[in-house]
């Protein structure tokens, strides 16, 4: 993310990534978030935010709920979920009549532990465009799973320990619960476990799942551990392993998933076909494409009658 959203002649932005002196933050992913002096969040991206950054540190926060208007300024604010992670949300900014919407990370596809995604109506959006390439095409989230459960059953069968790589805020979360629920016994390495606090507090429940201690896993328990963390000293002491990498990019292969034994396309974003689809949903007369396949997607918007550009990277983009 290199340039950053600024609704014109107002001090708000949108996913700041530098300290701002007001910014909605879409989710608490790492890349969406910074110490604003006022954050617009719903109330668990900020109590992730706070996770992250320490109550103390984190400036004044307004949790907002989902479809509760409010003013800012000659503004109107909005929020509707996102389905991308637990309280991540779509903004709708009204101006003079005129609504742009703002999709942030969207994932369209009902997920086990986020808020489900609404269409936002508005007459511009900006739309992300994280896998905008026409081969990003996902199979049905439940095929998915039941692929995923195949390798831990299969890797219990062959009395290894199944280490799945998820990212520790959403992926690591969707998988534990869809596990849990299912009755295996689950251990999540202790920056997933910290996450996962956070989701018990705002009324997720995560059955099965314990923190992965120095003892290890014992027999039958799958692990779940960040991606970048599946060579640290805690994984490499379970001797019988064996990993896969759960992410949208398995579409492309296992390539660039170094050391994984597999890899499964359990993705927390929109994939090609659903972003045009939204696109269309939301009545937009105009489309903005930003991040990712921006220019991509938005070239594949045109070929479908609508208009649509990517917002070209500057240190900041003025919308509205």
């Amino acid at each position: 993310m290199k340039g950053q959203l600024k609704i014109t002649q107002s001090g708000l932005f949108l996913d700041a990534h530098r300290r701002s002196e007001c910014s909605f933050v879409s989710h608490a992913h790492g890349d969406h978030i910074a110490r604003h002096d006022r954050t617009i969040a719903t109330q668990a991206t900020v109590a992730l935010m706070r996770h992250r950054f320490g109550a103390r540190r984190l400036k004044e926060a307004l949790p907002v709920a989902y479809r509760k208007p409010f003013g800012l300024a000659d503004l109107t604010l909005e929020l509707f979920p996102a389905g991308h992670v637990l309280g991540s949300a779509q903004l709708r900014v009204t101006r003079n009549g005129v609504a742009l919407g703002y999709s942030g990370d969207l994932c369209l596809e009902a997920t086990l532990t986020a808020e489900k995604a609404e269409v936002v109506e508005c007459d511009v959006l900006v739309l992300e465009s994280t896998f905008g390439l026409p081969r990003y095409v996902f199979p049905p989230k439940h095929e998915v799973l039941r692929l995923i459960r195949g390798f831990v059953d299969n890797a219990l069968s062959d009395r290894m320990t199944p280490v799945l790589l998820a990212y520790a805020l959403g992926k690591a979360q969707e998988i534990l619960k869809y596990l849990g629920e299912a009755g295996y016994r689950c251990r999540a390495h202790p920056i997933v476990h910290a996450v996962n606090r956070v989701y018990l507090a705002e009324g997720v429940a995560l059955p099965n799942v314990e923190l992965l201690g120095p003892e290890g896993p014992g027999p039958g328990e799958v692990v779940v551990v960040p991606p970048h963390l599946s060579r640290s000293s805690s994984i490499l002491r379970i001797e019988r392993r064996r990993s896969a990498m759960l992410s949208g990019w398995a579409v492309d292969g296992q390539r660039g998933f170094r050391g994984a034994d597999a890899a499964f396309p359990l993705s927390d974003h929109a994939d090609f076909p659903g972003l045009l689809r939204y696109a269309r949903a939301t009545g937009a007369s105009r489309v903005l494409t930003v991040h990712g396949h921006a220019r991509e997607l938005a070239a594949a918007l045109c070929k479908e009658g609508m208009r649509a550009e990517p917002l070209v990277e500057r240190e900041q983009l003025a919308l509205l």
